[in-house]
C-alpha cells in the first residue's frame, strides 16, 4: 500500500525519505507544515499565519475577500451535495427506530419517577 502511494505522489516520496513515517495522501495533507523535521505525528499541523496582518495578505494572496452571497450560495450548494449523499431510511426503518426510541424514553421516564418516588419516601422517613 505504501508503494503504490510512494508511486502516486511521487514528488512526496522524496521529500519523505529522510522521514520514518510516511505523511498521509489525504485532503489535509496540503495543509501540513512544509518542513518534515518539526513534524510531531499529530494529525493535522497547519501553516498559521503568526500575525493579523499576515492573515490577511495570505487572504489576499488567494484571491481577495469573497461576496458574502456567493459564499451563502455556495454553502447552500454544498449542503445539497452532502444531502444527496446521506443514505435515507424507508417507512419500515423509521417505523422500527420511531418506536424502539419511544420505548426507550417511556421507560426511562419510568425509571427516573420510581427513583423520584423512592427517594421522596425515604427522606419522609428519615426526616418526617
Amino acid at each position: 500500500m505504501s508503494d503504490e502511494r510512494d508511486n502516486r505522489h511521487g514528488s512526496h516520496a522524496a521529500e519523505d525519505e529522510g522521514t520514518a513515517v510516511a505523511r498521509p495522501s489525504g485532503k489535509r495533507s496540503a495543509r501540513r507544515t512544509r518542513s518534515a523535521s518539526s513534524d510531531t505525528g499529530s494529525i493535522a499541523t497547519l501553516d498559521r499565519p503568526s500575525s493579523r496582518k499576515a492573515a490577511k495578505t495570505d487572504r489576499a494572496e488567494r484571491g481577495g475577500t469573497v461576496n458574502p452571497f456567493k459564499r451563502l450560495i455556495k454553502f447552500l450548494r454544498e449542503v445539497v451535495a452532502e444531502l444527496r449523499k446521506v443514505i435515507w431510511p424507508n417507512r419500515k426503518q423509521m417505523v422500527t427506530y420511531t418506536t424502539v426510541v419511544l420505548v426507550f424514553v417511556v421507560f426511562m421516564v419510568a425509571f427516573i419517577s420510581g427513583l423520584d418516588v423512592a427517594f421522596i419516601k425515604g427522606v419522609n422517613w428519615l426526616f418526617g
